[in-house]
């Protein structure tokens, strides 16, 4: 009898081991045999596809492992897939990379862009409040453009969970108006819809849409960054990225500009933005492919690489333009922290 409670006691013993090992497996995701990358709006377009496929196939060189594209018009579907394992890589803002890695701690980032130094010092971008040319007198006060010029215009912004598309302008238009009473109590959700600080607002769902929702009469203002638009405008008068700056869109400028072509917008606004990071969901990806790709993509090869870091020679569209020692370059966490302190305002 004895014997036969003892086995019986094994049993158990090893049916609850083998129960709590077969939970463990069901909640700890496997490496994927096939590398899903997922774009935003602003890098789905024709005008990128030469980049992506190049990125595309260092990949695969660096990992043996085919490589997909998964191309987005959202921005919440996009940190909703890799957050939830549904791609393995993806290029995003600071604030889209936060947002993902709150919902999923595994989320890291691969590197960045350096500046033109080559280092992290000057690896930034800029974010753009923009007006119609032909309309920036109606923002200026005392021939100077001015935040309060704001109040009651139609505004774009690019998504709510943009960086330089949404979070620095807001954060730009807060910072000037909470410090008039009547302002006081204005917050970023205010500045989604219109009623209590402007009169309208619209969301261009990539860089690219706000833009064209300013240049086609849809709205007075819009908030888009240099960098996701450069590949369809040039600099007309001014220095760039300085307020007052005019550009010009190019005659042979691809979609959505090519209803706009010709047409002319200037900066009543420009901030610096910590540049994008290409980010990795480690837990889908793998550490052994992580360390591959961020190997790889940090030498010297891929620097020189113009279908990644295009140039003004080239004549070609690209990812990235290279002015001097432009490259990718690791970088951690905590280098996202001023956005994370901008996000929590």
């Amino acid at each position: 009898m004895m014997k036969k409670n003892l086995m019986l006691t094994v049993f158990l013993i090893l049916t609850v081991f083998l129960a709590a090992c077969s939970d463990d497996e069901k909640g700890k995701a496997e490496v994927n045999d096939v590398i899903d990358i997922v774009w935003y709006p602003n890098e789905s377009g024709s005008d990128l596809k030469a980049s992506r496929d190049e990125i595309a196939r260092l990949i695969e060189e660096a990992t043996d492992k085919e490589v997909k594209h998964h191309l987005t018009t959202d921005y919440a579907i996009a940190i909703e897939t890799i957050a939830n394992g549904k791609a393995d890589m993806g290029f995003m803002g600071a604030q889209s990379y936060i947002e993902a890695k709150n919902k999923n701690k595994m989320i890291q980032p691969l590197f960045v862009h350096s500046g033109a130094s080559g280092t992290l010092d000057d690896a930034v971008y800029h974010s753009w409040l923009a007006v119609h040319v032909d309309e920036q007198e109606k923002f200026k006060e005392n021939n100077e453009f001015s935040l309060d010029k704001l109040v009651d215009k139609k505004m774009s912004f690019v998504s709510n969970s943009s960086t330089s598309g949404f979070k620095i302008p807001s954060a730009t238009i807060l910072g000037h108006f909470n410090q008039q009473e009547k302002y006081a109590d204005l917050a970023a959700e205010d500045l989604m819809e219109g009623g209590k600080l402007f009169s309208q607002v619209m969301f261009g769902n990539s860089h690219q849409g706000s833009a064209v929702n300013l240049l086609s009469g849809s709205v007075d203002v819009a908030a888009f960054c240099d960098t996701c638009v450069e590949n369809y405008v040039e600099i007309a008068e001014g220095e760039a990225n300085t307020i007052g700056a005019v550009y010009k869109v190019k005659e042979n400028a691809e979609e959505p500009f090519n209803t706009v072509s010709g047409s002319e917008f200037t900066l009543m606004n420009a901030t610096p933005v910590l540049n994008e990071p290409f980010v990795a969901n480690v837990e889908t990806m793998g550490e052994e492919d992580f360390e591959k790709i961020q190997k790889l993509f940090t030498t010297d090869d891929v620097a020189n690489n113009e279908k990644i870091f295009g140039s003004e020679e080239s004549g070609e569209s690209a990812l990235f333009y290279k002015t001097d020692k432009e490259r990718f370059i690791e970088v951690e966490d905590s280098w996202f922290d001023p956005i994370r302190e901008i996000s929590n305002q």
